[in-house]
């Protein structure tokens, strides 16, 4: 267990990380293929790289989850140089063809995810150890935040806030080790201590914007006290 995800409410994210999923398919619908290969504001990124991303990493969670929910050892993860070829082969493809990859994989993920019962199981995901209760967390993340890169009208204040304050406590999480300057966090769910050394800044605002600033999606205007603070890029 971790210093701030705590007890995964699994039962509300069966309920988030689905209206999350169907958000981001209503969106992608309507683009079309040359939109899907435009640069998106994610570096490097076109929404084609994004939707092929996407749903390799709802292929990655549901193997995790159909092995570990079975008692088997967890998949060895691609390399990087294997991740980065297909994400290129993907991104090559037509708009029809990533939507149905995008509804494909997020289905199939869900359904794995409705039949786990083993929820305290251990999983190793991103170098950490986490319980299996945070693979539907760790989607949801995911969807969100590349929804927002996908430069569809969507930002952080279209969240809901029940479900911010879990993708907040998440990012929290991904960031306990990172090198960050001290910060005092103060979100409407929670107060935390992040980062090391030096003088500590307060950062305060919704938990939605301090999970989108905090995963470098958000402008340090976009929270108080942030100003010439700007994370990285985490995905």
């Amino acid at each position: 267990m971790t210093q701030y995800t705590g007890s995964v409410p699994v039962e509300d994210l069966h309920r988030w990380k689905p209206e999350a999923t169907q958000r981001l398919l209503g969106y992608t619908i309507g683009i079309s293929d040359e939109e899907w290969h435009q640069p998106s504001p994610l570096p490097g990124w076109s929404r084609a790289h994004l939707a092929t991303h996407l749903a390799r990493n709802a292929d990655h969670l549901r193997l995790i989850a159909e092995a570990v929910d079975a008692g088997l050892p967890q998949p060895i993860a691609p390399s990087r140089a294997e991740r980065l070829a297909e994400l290129e082969r993907g991104a090559d493809r037509g708009g029809l063809e990533l939507q149905i990859d995008l509804d494909t994989t997020a289905g199939a993920l869900q359904k794995t995810i409705e039949r786990l019962t083993h929820w305290d199981a251990p999983v190793r995901l991103r170098g950490k150890d986490w319980p299996l209760s945070v693979i539907p967390l760790a989607r949801l993340h995911e969807v969100c935040i590349h929804h927002i890169d996908l430069d569809c009208e969507f930002g952080p204040d279209a969240v809901d806030p029940s479900a911010a304050a879990w993708l907040l406590r998440w990012v929290l999480d991904l960031l306990a080790d990172a090198d960050l300057p001290s910060l005092r966090v103060e979100a409407d769910s929670l107060v935390a201590e992040l980062g090391r050394g030096g003088d500590v800044r307060t950062v305060s605002g919704s938990d939605a914007r301090l999970w989108a600033w905090l995963s470098g999606r958000l402008p340090a205007s976009g929270v108080a006290g942030a100003e010439g603070l700007q994370p990285p890029l985490l995905s």
